[in-house]
């Protein structure tokens, strides 16, 4: 089976490449860069093939997999900087990324009649409540410019490809990118305290096991979608950064504090990202680890 991934420079992408390759698929990897600039880890991803594609070019994204022909594509590529994209002179760019990119993707993939796995995010709701969030909920109202983008690619993935999977995640964490992780280590090596929201709930993803999940689901024609976190319970941001913290052997002190308290994001952020996950074992898919194993792995492939 041959895959393009899209975003391979990017923490997930990164994963998936190396997922492929480990079980000896063909892939191949675009993102925009003119070579590769992921994290250079002497990994598959840094010698398999590459290729640069923008995603808001439909000419090039159909000159690209019409020349690969590809039996499926897993889409990681996207603009994640959440309050980047509130601002007025990126609104545009974030559009044409998530919504216009995805959008052209998804048309080429109906020309080839190939799978299609789109990545988004617990962002495309509103946060509210406390009840998990079910994949197959229609209640969208995203908060911000982000949610709002990913969603329209979304629905773009659903109108346009029979073979679709559309994989919802949140808090992403790995090793290509900037991530909390790596963010609470860096603050918590200049400040002794550090204050951390814990009104905004939700379960950390770590991109090497959803990596996995991924190309577990690619190679099935169980299509729809899903929600994919690791398992351990839903915890606060600052129940994360206490338990990096913890197993770092740190002794940064985390003040707990609200979203309002905070006042930082410029974006707005939901309170409720809770994501069911049960379908996917109902499709015999094997879950996420446990967070905080997940965490451990991490700490261990950085130390």
């Amino acid at each position: 089976m041959k895959i393009y991934v899209t975003g391979v420079c990017g923490q997930l992408g990164h994963d998936v490449m190396n997922e492929l390759a480990r079980r000896g698929y063909e892939g191949l990897g675009s993102d925009l860069a003119p070579v590769y600039s992921g994290v250079q880890d002497g990994s598959a991803v840094c010698t398999m093939p590459y290729e640069q594609l923008d995603i808001t070019d439909a000419k090039a994204v159909q000159e690209r997999l019409l020349s690969a022909q590809p039996d499926a594509v897993i889409h990681c590529a996207a603009w994640t900087a959440v309050d980047a994209a509130e601002a007025p002179e990126n609104r545009e760019k974030v559009w044409a990324i998530n919504a216009g990119g995805t959008r052209h993707i998804a048309q080429v993939c109906r020309e080839l009649e190939c799978k299609l796995m789109y990545i988004s995010t617990d962002y495309v709701f509103d946060g509210q409540g406390n009840t998990p969030w079910q994949p197959d909920c229609e209640d969208y109202a995203p908060l911000n410019v982000y949610g709002k983008t990913k969603l329209e690619g979304e629905l773009a993935v659903r109108e346009l490809v029979e073979k679709f999977f559309v994989v919802r995640i949140a808090w992403v964490f790995g090793l290509s990118g900037n991530n909390f992780i790596n963010t609470m280590l860096r603050l918590g090596q200049a400040h002794p305290t550090l204050r951390v929201v814990n009104d905004q709930v939700g379960t950390p993803t770590y991109a090497m096991d959803l990596a996995r999940l991924l190309v577990d689901m690619i190679e099935t024609e169980k299509y729809g979608i899903y929600h994919a976190t690791n398992e351990g319970g839903y915890i606060s941001w600052y129940d994360f950064a206490c338990e990096i913290f913890r197993q770092a052997g740190k002794s940064t002190l985390v003040i707990p504090v609200t979203t309002a308290e905070y006042g930082l994001s410029k974006a707005a952020r939901p309170y409720n990202s809770r994501l069911d996950k049960r379908k996917l074992v109902e499709n015999g898919f094997e879950p996420l680890p446990i967070w905080k194993d997940a965490l451990a792995r991490y700490l261990h492939e950085i130390s």
